[in-house]
C-alpha cells in the first residue's frame, strides 16, 4: 500500500505535542515505516515590543499536523487515540491531499520557512516618537514601512520643513 498525505486536526495549541509524539513514534520503528513523516510547518517571525526585537515562531496551519502515511485500521486508530488529536480532516473517511495540493503545500512551507518576517507594529499616518539616534524626542509621522529591512521612513519637521528620516522600528515608539 502506497503512502500519502493526510491532514490531522489537533486541539489549539496542542500541534507541536502531536509532532513530537508521532515523531519519536517512527523514530522507535514502531510504526513499521506505515508512518512515514509528520510535518508541522513553522515560519520565524521579529516583532518589537516596548523596543526590543523578539524572535517567535508562528505555526503555518493552526491546529493542524500534515501526516505521510498509509492509512489503516491500525494507522487510524494510533492517530485519533493521540493526546490532542481531534480527529482527521474527512472524518471517518480520511481524505488524502492530491498530489498537487502537497506540492504546493509543501513548496510554500520550504520557501516561507526559509524567510523571517518581522512583524510590522505600525501602519502608515500613524504618529511616533524617535528614541534614539540624532533625532531623538522628535515627533513624526510614518511615511514608508519596510519590513524587510526593519525600518521605517518618519517625516519629522526640522526648521520648519518635513524631512524624511528612515530609524528602526525599535527606535520608535507610538504616540497615543
Amino acid at each position: 500500500m502506497a503512502s500519502r498525505w493526510y491532514v490531522v486536526h489537533t486541539y489549539s495549541g496542542q500541534e507541536s505535542k502531536v509532532h513530537q509524539y508521532l515523531n519519536e513514534l517512527i523514530q522507535s520503528g514502531e510504526m513499521n515505516d506505515q508512518i512515514k513523516q509528520v510535518l508541522m510547518p513553522t515560519q520565524d517571525v521579529v516583532q518589537v515590543k516596548n523596543g526590543k526585537k523578539l524572535k517567535t515562531t508562528r505555526k503555518f496551519f493552526p491546529s493542524y499536523v500534515l501526516v505521510e502515511m498509509e492509512l489503516s485500521k491500525e494507522t487510524m486508530h494510533l492517530i485519533r487515540n493521540t493526546a490532542g488529536v481531534t480527529g482527521f480532516v474527512g472524518g471517518n473517511k480520511p481524505q488524502a491531499l492530491r498530489e498537487e495540493e502537497v506540492r504546493r503545500i509543501l513548496g510554500q512551507t520550504e520557501k516561507i520557512s526559509r524567510q523571517q518576517i518581522s512583524e510590522v507594529p505600525f501602519e502608515i499616518g500613524d504618529a511616533v516618537k524617535i528614541k534614539e539616534g540624532p533625532f531623538k524626542d522628535f515627533d513624526g509621522v510614518v511615511d514608508e514601512i519596510h519590513p524587510e529591512k526593519g525600518k521605517i521612513k518618519v517625516m519629522v519637521s526640522v526648521f520648519g520643513r518635513s524631512t524624511p528620516v528612515e530609524v528602526d522600528f525599535m527606535h520608535v515608539t507610538p504616540i497615543s
